[in-house]
């Protein structure tokens, strides 16, 4: 699918992103980016443990923010902590909010939430260190 400059997600460095909390040391985040079937490219992190979450086949969870929320904050909080239980786990900013891509921004829809979520399982599925 061709992402739209509109649609696209912001790329940022680890040092721009501003978290409300501290990684934990037994933890690797990830920026990874996937397409919703509207078009919208999504900014996300995944979370796992460095002592072999992304080995085998790890049971995997999508947690996403509240509106107007980012992955940055609350999503970003329980991925930490799960990741340190055995999880992999994708916090993402919604479809027009945050880094991820869309226009207009700071709007929403339940169906285009749904489909982020949607989106997410899709992405965590293709990844061959996660559980089906």
């Amino acid at each position: 699918m061709k992402i739209e400059p509109t649609m696209a997600a912001t790329r940022v460095t680890a040092d721009e992103d501003q978290y409300i909390f501290e990684l934990s040391d037994n933890v690797t985040r990830e920026k990874v980016y996937y397409p919703t079937r509207f078009g919208v490219e999504i900014a996300a992190d995944l979370y796992y443990a460095k002592d072999g979450g992304n080995q085998g086949q790890q049971p995997a969870i999508v947690v996403g923010p509240p509106f107007g929320g980012v992955k940055e904050q609350g999503p970003g909080v329980y991925a930490n902590q799960l990741a340190q239980r055995g999880f992999v786990v994708l916090a993402f900013d919604p479809a027009y909010h945050g880094y991820s891509g869309g226009q207009p921004r700071y709007s929403g829809s339940p169906d285009t939430y749904v489909e982020d979520f949607s989106a997410g399982v899709d992405y965590l599925g293709t990844l061959p260190f996660v559980d089906p």
